[in-house]
């Protein structure tokens, strides 16, 4: 592949974005938006395909040295450009049968464009793109979020706005100090200068970067406000996807990234991070009655479970974490996805008022069934190789704790499966009768089956998706199986006895950080940080 063809992933997003707006009508935008993103699958796998031989890189500008804009793709970054891509098409497939008045040129041009800003922040090696991109991507899901106009939501894509702003000026103060320490803005360069250097001396720059690229992640104390902003009536089920599914692994991208600069800093202080973030959104999950709030905070729970199995410091923890994102990404949009239809049928996101999904609305709810099998491990899903790998490095308490983690998953998502089963309670739209939805089906099901498949040969796709030959061992995944047997048996026994009876911990169910209590929690979150590097 021609290095210049880089340039292109992220330059032709948002030329189709400006194409769309301005010289087609909506009816034809939709069916060319679709035909391209379709099209754009080719050079993702084009590119997937040229890095496993080596990284692509291409100076904008044929500058020598570092002063031009570098793009470097590698496989890790290839990976998360045909993930945007695939995940950008299964969304644009999904709403291609939306009603005209909800779906306007507008909201294509506002997609097309976070693509082209997330494509170009997994390409970028430069610390000053990384800030612009990130911001850039930041104004436009704003705006996709208050898109509908609802007053609530308004008020929370201002928030949201405004979260990021002060979060990204540590990010821009970080940055700064490194460019006084090391003259470049490079990723690559700038990390041979920052390996010679003490820890300590490095203390304040890595808090003031890692901070905000934890609050990308959504990670504790800062993990009540992203799910909150993501799950608001009013917003769409689409937007809320792509939010869990593809727009918080960014932030997670950008973790691996930072610590490969600074070498690694920090790992201890993540592991009890992620640990903790994973725990508290199990929790916050079982605590929800509303489905997309469930599904966001479970989405909390996994980032802080991939942030964990990263900071493990072993070689299969690394490649099953990454692939827990790949993972992930494609059972949540498919759990979004199987919700947004669910919920349209019984005119509610309350859980407990939807009964009977299985008998009302069987491949939709079968393929919900599969994306489920997926997130808590089932044997043969994706989610149980991710998970497999992902607890090789944990021993001893750690091990024990990632098992707690993942009943809590289990426990929540057997209170989500109630849905399934039972007599609806209300009245329910017949399937396919208000709005077409043929290609709705065919979208979630097809995501279910992917789970499946990845789960049959995970081995294999971890190998060509990071270049990383693993070995399964039988009697070890069998023991793995065990416990998830027993983790499941476990979970609908506390379903059946303790939580179907009344409502887990009501009061976290609307549990909410103020902005100025976000704000505080960013603080605390730098100091702690910045201690503990400064200190050990």
């Amino acid at each position: 592949m021609p290095p210049q063809m880089l340039t292109f992933f992220v330059i032709v997003p948002v030329l189709i974005a400006v194409f769309l707006y301005v010289f087609f009508t909506l009816k034809i935008a939709r069916v060319i938006a679709i035909a391209v993103q379709a099209a754009f699958m080719v050079p993702a796998a084009w590119l997937l395909f040229a890095t496993q031989e080596s990284e692509i890189a291409v100076t904008v500008g044929d500058y020598e040295g570092f002063l031009g804009i570098i793009l470097r793709a590698d496989l890790l970054a290839a990976v998360f450009v045909c993930l945007t891509v695939f995940i950008f098409l299964v969304v644009g497939i999904y709403t291609v049968q939306t009603p005209y008045d909800r779906t306007k040129r507008l909201y294509l041009f506002l997609i097309f464009l976070l693509e082209g800003a997330l494509i170009g922040l997994f390409l970028t090696r430069d610390f000053f793109n990384i800030f612009v991109l990130v911001e850039v991507s930041t104004v436009v899901v704003t705006i996709l979020l208050m898109y509908d106009r609802e007053r609530r939501n308004l008020f929370a894509g201002m928030t949201f706005l405004m979260v990021n702003i002060i979060v990204m000026q540590l990010y821009l103060f970080g940055l700064g100090y490194i460019y006084m320490l090391t003259g470049v803005m490079d990723m690559e360069a700038a990390s041979a200068v920052l390996y010679t250097m003490d820890d300590r001396s490095l203390a304040l720059p890595y808090a003031l970067i890692m901070t905000s690229i934890a609050s990308k992640c959504s990670l504790l104390p800062m993990l009540t406000w992203l799910p909150k902003v993501n799950s608001l009536t009013g917003s769409r089920f689409t937007i809320a996807a792509i939010m869990s599914g593809l727009h918080i692994k960014a932030g997670v991208y950008l973790f691996i990234r930072f610590q490969d600069v600074f070498g690694g800093m920090g790992t201890d202080f993540f592991l009890v991070i992620g640990i903790i973030t994973a725990v508290a959104g199990v929790i916050m999950a079982l605590s929800q009655t509303d489905v997309r709030l469930l599904l966001a905070y479970s989405t909390i729970a996994q980032v802080g479970l991939i942030i964990t199995g990263l900071s493990l410091g072993d070689g299969y923890s690394r490649v099953g974490s990454l692939f827990h994102i790949v993972n992930h990404s494609l059972f949540k949009v498919a759990l979004f996805l199987c919700a947004s239809q669910i919920t349209y049928l019984y005119h509610t996101k309350d859980i407990r008022k939807i009964r009977g999904a299985l008998r009302q609305t069987p491949l939709i709810a079968a393929a919900n069934i599969m994306a489920i099998l997926g997130i808590i491990g089932a044997p043969l899903f994706n989610g149980s190789i991710s998970k497999y790998f992902l607890m090789s490095g944990a021993t001893g308490a750690t091990e024990w704790i990632i098992i707690l983690i993942n009943l809590g998953t289990i426990l929540a998502f057997v209170k989500y499966a109630a849905i399934f089963f039972g007599k609806p309670l209300g009245k329910v739209r017949t399937e396919g009768g208000d709005e077409p939805d043929f290609n709705r089906r065919a979208v979630v099901l097809g995501l279910g089956i992917i789970c499946l498949a990845l789960g049959i040969g995970g081995a294999q796709a971890m190998d060509f998706l990071f270049d990383a030959p693993v070995s399964l061992s039988f009697w070890s995944y069998l023991e793995k199986v065990g416990i998830f047997a027993a983790s499941v048996a476990i979970g609908i026994l506390i379903y059946r006895y303790a939580i179907s009876k009344r409502e887990f911990l009501p009061k976290l169910n609307g549990l909410s950080l103020s902005f100025q209590q976000i704000c505080v929690s960013i603080g605390a979150f730098f100091a702690v940080l910045v201690i503990y590097i400064g200190v050990f």
